[in-house]
């Protein structure tokens, strides 16, 4: 993991606000006000730290109407909190990966993916949506970063939702986001490997 990031990680978990909202977002996702009501703190503050948190990608917002509902990742918040134990140790992290070996991931594509290159619908299954999402996030340069308008515009070429594909780069770690500034993280982070 690029320490940059882990100790932008280890920056936002490092205040006690910020962690007693993490633990009432494992409960239950739950919008600002229900928030700030249980931890007697003014919406602004809580909207100051729920952003610390997104940017790390452990919280994600999903509206609903006219509310906002924070969810809690903890499959991301999980990694992030173990990574310090992989620094440079590739076999660790493999063992979160999702091995696919080449002919798996050919009938993937191609049941999910038209010939004119558009994704047809994301699968529902969690192995066929992250070779999918693995596929399609290769449009991008290592190393480079991406305005939030440039991703968008790179996902309507093959599929008119998104804001959905972009939300799934961030959560399954092929994307970091910071600052709508998106960059692809290496691919020891993805959880998948091919097996030739």
């Amino acid at each position: 993991m690029q320490l940059d990031k882990m100790v932008a990680f280890h920056k936002a978990v490092g205040d006690p606000t910020r962690l007693r909202i993490i633990a009432l977002l494992r409960h239950g996702p739950l919008h600002g006000q229900a928030i700030a009501g249980k931890l007697g703190l003014r919406p602004p503050t809580i909207t100051h730290h729920l952003k610390k948190l997104r940017d790390t990608g452990m919280v994600y917002s999903r509206r609903d109407r006219n509310t906002i509902y924070f969810h809690l990742d903890e499959r991301k918040l999980e990694f992030m909190t173990t990574a310090i134990l992989r620094i440079g140790d590739e076999e660790a992290m493999n063992k979160n990966e999702l091995q696919v070996t080449d002919k798996e991931q050919t009938k993937v594509l191609n049941s999910f993916i038209s010939k004119d290159g558009k994704l047809k619908s994301i699968p529902s299954q969690q192995k066929k949506k992250i070779v999918i999402l693995s596929y399609f996030v290769q449009g991008f340069d290592q190393g480079k970063t991406y305005e939030e308008k440039e991703v968008n515009e790179y996902i309507k070429t093959f599929f008119d939702d998104f804001a959905t594909i972009r939300r799934e780069w961030i959560m399954h770690s092929f994307m970091y986001r910071e600052n709508n500034i998106y960059e692809l993280n290496p691919q020891e982070l993805w959880p998948v490997v091919v097996r030739r």
